[in-house]
């Protein structure tokens, strides 16, 4: 299939359809052009396959959980992010934690089976979304491997076999607008695999750019938790680099992140992209949105919420409008500094 958007990356700026993303954009002195401002929206494809949890996330009209509706409102919603200038979002095959911060996960939400097949209404659940974001000219950074599922896969050869699964599922659609995050958070102890851990990680991001179709492969990387600095063996291998900003409330430490993060060893001009920050203040003169922007680094929005479909985007069932006064705050902030 023939795709309209394409994602690519030249030196430290995004390109979409070989033109810098928000080209010629500045924001009181900062440059903008080339940045890949995000959100993430991790459990647009969420399900829950634990009969005793399922009910947790009943919608509050119909007080059942519809992973169908949560979809269908999903992409209903994306236009008007776009409107407002965001470019990418953050989406899981294994969610996220469905309560904002867990650390029991007795819920069962995974695309990816024990053996390391592909679910096929979660892969459908996900075409609809990916082909939205193409025919808006949006980038999904779509994430593997999650610390609070993988233990869903029973080994490492599954490990390996999912992501090889997702790879060729991604090419067989002819997705040429897609940024692939490996895991989320790896140096988060609870992951069950070695090879999802900082030591080795590096070998999936590799292992990902061994695979081509017609030439072409996708763009890789894999992030860490909030307040860390990638590792070099993730630095020499990665095409960007995803840092978080949970647990980090100082701007000024933001800006140090992204200067540290540049002097890793193995370092070249590419792209640093915060993909996760649960921190907001929108209405000061300082934030860590704009501290991010200050070095040249893309933010992304956190916005955990409540399982209540009034406030958030992470916990289902997730109301994926921009209906809260944080969201309102956000999107007119980002407005703001793309001109869009």
């Amino acid at each position: 299939m023939q795709r309209k958007t394409e994602v690519s990356i030249r030196g430290d700026a995004f390109l979409i359809n070989g033109r810098p993303t928000y080209e010629g954009r500045s924001w009181q002195g900062k440059k903008i052009e080339g940045l890949l401002l995000n959100s993430r929206m991790v459990q647009g494809i969420f399900d829950d396959m634990n009969p005793e949890t399922v009910p947790k996330w009943a919608y509050p009209d119909t007080k059942k959980w519809d992973a169908e509706r949560n979809t269908r409102e999903f992409v209903a919603a994306m236009p008007e992010w776009r409107r407002h200038g965001l470019l990418a979002f953050t989406i899981n095959l294994q969610g996220g934690s469905p309560q904002g911060y867990s650390r029991d996960q007795p819920w069962h939400n995974s695309a990816l089976t024990e053996t390391g097949d592909l679910r096929p209404d979660y892969m459908a659940r996900l075409e609809k979304i990916l082909d939205k974001a193409g025919e808006l000219g949006m980038v999904p950074i779509l994430g593997i491997f999650y610390f609070g599922q993988d233990q869903r896969l029973k080994d490492e050869a599954a490990v390996k076999r999912a992501l090889d699964n997702a790879l060729d599922w991604l090419f067989a659609r002819g997705y040429r607008n897609i940024l692939l995050e490996v895991n989320n958070e790896c140096d988060v102890a609870r992951y069950d695999h070695d090879i999802l851990r900082p030591a080795r990680v590096h070998e999936l991001i590799e292992r990902v750019k061994t695979h081509t179709r017609d030439g072409r492969r996708l763009l890789v990387g894999t992030s860490y938790g909030g307040g860390t600095i990638p590792r070099e063996n993730v630095v020499r291998a990665s095409d960007f680099l995803l840092i978080h900003g949970n647990g980090v409330g100082d701007p000024a430490r933001i800006a140090e992140m992204v200067r540290r993060t540049r002097k890793v060893p193995g370092y070249r001009p590419m792209p640093i992209l915060f993909n996760e920050d649960d921190h907001f203040d929108f209405d000061k003169p300082m934030n860590n949105f704009l501290a991010a922007i200050g070095e040249y680094a893309s933010w992304g929005y956190f916005d955990p919420g409540k399982s209540n479909y009034l406030d958030g985007y992470q916990c289902p069932p997730a109301n994926w409008g921009i209906n809260t006064p944080r969201k309102r705050a956000f999107f007119a902030k980002l407005k703001e500094i793309t001109g869009e």
